[in-house]
């Protein structure tokens, strides 16, 4: 299969000559680095049109020094917009037609996946990778408290709103996501086309080859194949 790619203002497009689904990739607190554009170009080669969307386009040279600050203080209606914005280009891109457009996010990105499917209509699936899920504890706790005009509900209550399937990965190991909140993610999704898979052995961002310390092939490989097949059963693709 050939697939091109193109730089964008939105971010970075890569996306098979036949066209597909449209999946739009989030990427982490660090912002649109060569891993996820990497990941725009795997999706495609499975038949995607895949947008690995830049939440820090307008920002221009952001440099982040404390992540934990960083997110606390990033508006989430901006970075939703965004993500709107990156959905409706797929939703309107001729190799996307009449096939759904899912998110998928990494990080602070999987956090942002699952509020996108609480709150932009017209998504066909979302499936966060090891996203925040929590402002009470971890590096999203302010002690002070957080603006309510920046963080106005925590991922785990704005579940309750995801009407689109869902599929979560994470890691049991994970220091930012404890297994209390995965536990009660699940408990808050119950019903069909929802799964959450939890990794052994694993912990944050076990996607990442491009950090050895916390990538694990095997689940990286295994969580790779079933967000594939995932997507492409709820995306209206020819292969679903």
């Amino acid at each position: 299969m050939s697939v091109h790619a193109d730089s964008l203002d939105l971010g970075y497009l890569a996306a098979p000559d036949g066209g597909g689904p449209g999946v739009v990739v989030v990427h982490d607190v660090w912002g649109l680095s060569a891993h996820y554009r990497h990941i725009a170009r795997r999706l495609a080669d499975e038949g995607f049109v895949a947008l690995a969307v830049d939440l820090y386009k307008e920002l221009g040279g952001a440099t982040i020094q404390d992540p934990g600050k960083w997110m606390r203080n990033l508006p989430d209606v901006d970075v939703l917009a965004v993500n709107e914005s990156a959905a409706q280009y797929l939703q309107l891109h001729s190799g996307v037609g009449a096939r759904g457009v899912a998110v998928v996010g990494f990080c602070m990105g999987g956090m942002y996946a699952l509020l996108a499917g609480a709150s932009i209509r017209g998504i066909a699936a979302v499936a966060p990778f090891y996203g925040i899920l929590s402002y009470s504890h971890g590096l999203l706790y302010d002690p002070a408290g957080l603006d309510p005009r920046k963080k106005p509900r925590e991922p785990l209550d704005a579940a309750l709103d995801v009407k689109c399937p869902l599929f979560g990965f994470f890691g049991a190991e994970d220091p930012y996501v404890p297994l209390t909140d995965i536990r009660e993610l699940e408990r808050r999704l119950k019903g069909p086309s929802r799964e959450i898979r939890v990794y052994e052995g694993a912990g944050h961002a076990f996607m990442n080859d491009t950090r050895p310390e916390m990538f694990r092939p095997e689940a990286a490989a295994d969580a790779w194949t079933r967000l594939v097949a995932f997507l492409h059963q709820h995306c209206g693709s020819d292969r679903g």
